[in-house]
């Protein structure tokens, strides 16, 4: 897929998918990184990443703390909020019925015009 066709697909999905990251508990930003490429999604550079991550935190969707580590830098690890999953939960439905209504044109004998 090409870079900037994957980059701007992401761009409507990516607050979504970080979200989802975290339904399983608490993680730092190289994780869900790895999580995310690990799911076909390819690298997720930290640039773009912890702008979303600050995003969400903002908006009030995750909290974050900071841990000092015994070796090597600390990290900010990262948890839904009550709120986080009730938004995830909203806009995973609206997505999927979004991704739904793009496969069924996108099909052979699709709805299209």
């Amino acid at each position: 897929m090409a870079t900037d066709r994957r980059s701007s697909w992401l761009k409507g999905v990516l607050d979504l998918l970080v979200l989802s990251c975290l339904t399983d508990g608490e993680s730092y930003g190289y994780e869900i990184a790895k999580a995310l490429d690990r799911s076909g999604l390819g690298e997720i550079k930290g640039g773009t990443l912890y702008p979303v991550l600050n995003r969400l935190e903002e908006a009030g969707l995750v909290e974050a703390e900071f841990r000092a580590a015994e070796r090597g830098p600390g990290r900010r690890y990262y948890q839904l909020t009550e709120q986080g999953r009730a938004h995830l939960a909203a806009e995973s439905g609206a997505w999927l019925t979004f991704h739904t209504a793009v496969r069924t044109m996108l099909q052979p004998g699709g709805t299209g015009p």
